[in-house]
């Protein structure tokens, strides 16, 4: 699991690398055109002729993507050393391959004076924004030095998690407060504030099972107004791992913290995406998807398609469209229980499907009734939803939204087949409606490519 997490961590750095290396080939031949002496090429500043934009991403931007992603799985490292290497030795490929297409009639061609100027201030926007992150990174210090306050079982499972972040969050100190008989004694909440001065703290986190009758007001006030940043264990522990932590909020926490605002406007505006882009959808998936029918059809008896009933937003039953992946009789004898790894029910055609999420593509149809959302929370049939609301506190909180597609917990956890993985998908639900927007959102679509592409899907 742990090198999963590494791999994945080097692949996030090659794509986003990938799509900068783009952009500032985009903008260099956009500042090469406007500098030529042939200005004549460019009509407008916001639009470049498709042929050079074409011929420059391939000679500039083509090279430094190949390089990037060796380096981020090769080499796995990262820095200004590395990316000063990588773009000598990118700058030279990207000559090789012009001087290779000098070769090729392509007409409208760029002319070598401005391949040479473009190349040069793709370099150069390349090192700068290199440059810029190191100096960001350097003058923020990198690692938050945190002081923990508090005992019992919360403030083990913190510090536990402050000491998994290496190199980003240091643990400095804890302060053990309240005492072993659980009074808050004056003189043990004075040492909070003196404590993280003198270890120079720039965090402080509180970390207590119980507030009421021992919270260290005066000394949390001491620590703020001195510019230390004050946070409960719920809030870092969001920060961290990107879910909530639900065992230890309460409804209160929900109803003041900042979050969980989905507006009209908002809604209306996932809704305009999720039209257009299921419409898209759609369209380019229908050739490939007769023949995906037609090899449902030859693998095993049965229907293409599959209906089940889900639980949708606002505890609405709707019925979900898949392409099946199971024998027909899959639930003949056992009835509704998640699919296990290695499931003997699921057809030979069907584990391709389910790796590569192809199976949840007819769902589209679902996103243009108004069913669900292209990113969401993933609907759940109602045998499970009942049991889990009784097991599970703030289970129903997730109906608030419509259901998606896919959504942030399908991309950062693997497939759940028990209550246990339940409760880990809601801490992943829930800080998705927390910090719901339409940035977030198509984060969780680029990811979602890419777990189809590394078949990384379900069982």
């Amino acid at each position: 699991m742990e090198e999963h997490g590494i791999q994945r961590g080097y692949g996030k750095l090659a794509l986003s690398q990938c799509a900068l290396d783009v952009l500032a080939a985009v903008m260099a031949l956009q500042i090469t055109l406007l500098l030529s002496p042939m200005m004549a090429k460019v009509h407008n500043f916001f639009l470049l002729p498709a042929d050079d934009t074409l011929h420059f991403i391939v000679i500039a931007a083509f090279p430094s993507i190949i390089l990037g992603i060796i380096i981020a799985y090769a080499a796995r490292k990262k820095g200004l050393a590395i990316h000063l290497v990588k773009t000598m030795l990118s700058v030279l490929a990207s000559f090789i391959i012009f001087l290779a297409l000098e070769e090729v009639n392509i007409p409208h061609r760029l002319s070598s004076v401005e391949i040479t100027l473009g190349v040069a201030l793709f370099a150069t926007l390349s090192l700068g924004r290199e440059l810029f992150c190191a100096l960001r990174s350097w003058a923020s210090d990198g690692t938050c030095r945190v002081l923990l306050v508090g005992n019992g079982q919360l403030a083990f499972q913190i510090e536990e998690l402050i000491r998994s972040m290496s190199g980003k969050f240091q643990l400095v100190g804890k302060v053990h407060y309240p005492g072993p008989d659980n009074a808050a004694k004056a003189e043990d909440a004075q040492d909070i504030f003196e404590t993280a001065k003198r270890l120079d703290a720039n965090k402080v986190v509180i970390s207590l099972t119980e507030r009421r009758g021992v919270f260290p007001l005066q000394e949390m006030l001491n620590c703020k107004l001195s510019g230390i940043e004050v946070l409960d264990s719920p809030s870092l522990y969001e920060r961290l791992t990107g879910k909530l932590l639900i065992e230890n909020i309460t409804p209160s926490w929900f109803i003041f913290c900042h979050g969980f605002r989905v507006t009209p406007g908002l809604r209306l505006v996932k809704r305009a995406i999720d039209i257009a882009l299921s419409s898209l959808g759609l369209l380019c998936f229908a050739p490939f998807g007769l023949l995906v029918a037609l090899a449902i059809r030859l693998d095993s008896p049965g229907p293409v398609f599959f209906r089940q009933v889900r639980v949708g937003e606002g505890d609405q039953l709707f019925s979900l469209i898949k392409f099946r992946s199971m024998r027909q009789d899959a639930e003949k004898l056992s009835g509704a229980v998640w699919a296990q790894k290695n499931d003997n029910r699921v057809t030979r055609l069907g584990k391709f499907l389910r790796k590569s999420r192809i199976d949840e593509i007819p769902q589209l149809i679902n996103v243009l009734r108004g069913e669900m959302s292209l990113v969401g929370p993933r609907p759940e049939r109602p045998e499970f939803v009942r049991t889990l609301k009784e097991r599970i506190p703030y289970y129903s909180e997730r109906h608030f939204v419509k259901p998606g597609v896919s959504g942030w917990a399908q991309v950062r956890y693997p497939y759940g087949a028990s209550v246990e993985d339940a409760v880990e998908k809601l801490r992943y639900d829930l800080y998705y409606i927390k910090n719901i927007s339409i940035l977030l959102d198509f984060k969780i679509i680029l990811k979602t490519v890419a777990v189809m592409l590394f078949c990384r899907g379900g069982r």
